[in-house]
């Protein structure tokens, strides 16, 4: 009988296909993909043709859960709640890329998945300094604020933006487009701001994550500041990101991140705090 992990994955679009090709490639010798599922079909198609294997493709949410024992999701912001409760509900560990949309209902999730004794799993996405984080948190926060810096054409069809009618393809020079706490942030730009979430859930509280989000014609990356202080110390991070290539509203160092969370699932050490 195989003792290679079975991992599924929700969600067929250029993050899932990646995280699909290097189960396949680099990870043979520890897990084996299991089942894959996407509610656009064209996007599933796509995959199983580069795939070359029609056995992966699930019926559908269900069926992937049940094939698999780690499920990751990689969708959006709108559906990773719905997808990580029936994915917990199942006794099936879970892996969350679009943070933002279990935000509101992190510690339900995190009770479920308690009582369920499976994982429920959180890359650091594309932001450095969780680490510090997570340890100064156990005592005394003092401010927390992210900064995020994208080139105006990342934000492009965001609901936010064209209520406000702003004009990206007119802006030359640095505009702050928004300012708010986590909660607000993750609401305004799901696709845009993963990270905020993330550090919120560390933090316990989404109103304390001070955000920024600045578009910049100057910058060709995803530039994500993190400035923490505490009784502990201060931290200051900067992250400049090269955008992934297949989705430039996404930094290729959040896929890189969800793909070193994988391998520390599967080892049997852990580095870090």
């Amino acid at each position: 009988m195989s003792k290679l992990l079975k991992i599924g994955i929700v969600g067929c679009g250029a993050i899932g296909s990646y995280l699909a090709q290097t189960i396949i490639n680099k990870f043979k010798k520890e897990a084996e993909l299991s089942a894959i599922f996407d509610i656009q079909n064209e996007k599933l198609s796509a995959l199983v043709q580069r795939l070359g294997n029609k056995k992966l493709i699930a019926l559908n949410l269900e069926d992937l859960i049940l094939k698999s024992q780690l499920v990751i999701e990689a969708t959006q912001a709108s559906s990773s709640y719905e997808i990580a409760h029936r994915t917990v509900s199942f006794q099936r560990h879970i892996m969350v890329m679009s943070v933002g949309g279990i935000l509101d209902k992190f510690f339900e999730l995190k009770e479920l998945a308690e009582e369920k004794k499976v994982k429920l799993i959180i890359p650091s996405g594309a932001i450095c300094g969780i680490d510090g984080l997570k340890a100064m948190v156990l005592d005394k926060i003092e401010k927390v604020i992210i900064t995020t810096r994208k080139n105006p054409q990342a934000f492009k069809g965001n609901t936010y933006v064209l209520r406000r009618q702003i004009n990206l393809d007119q802006i030359n020079e640095e505009t702050l487009l928004f300012s708010g706490n986590a909660s607000e942030a993750v609401r305004f730009f799901p696709q845009n701001i993963n990270i905020c979430a993330t550090v919120a859930i560390v933090l316990g509280d989404p109103k304390k994550v001070e955000v920024r989000i600045i578009a910049s014609p100057s910058v060709d990356k995803n530039i994500h500041e993190l400035e923490i202080e505490s009784d502990a110390g201060k931290i200051f991070t900067r992250c400049e990101n090269v955008v992934f290539p297949q989705n430039p509203k996404t930094s290729f160092l959040a896929v890189l991140s969800a793909i070193a969370c994988l391998k520390d699932f599967m080892e049997n050490f852990k580095i870090g705090t």
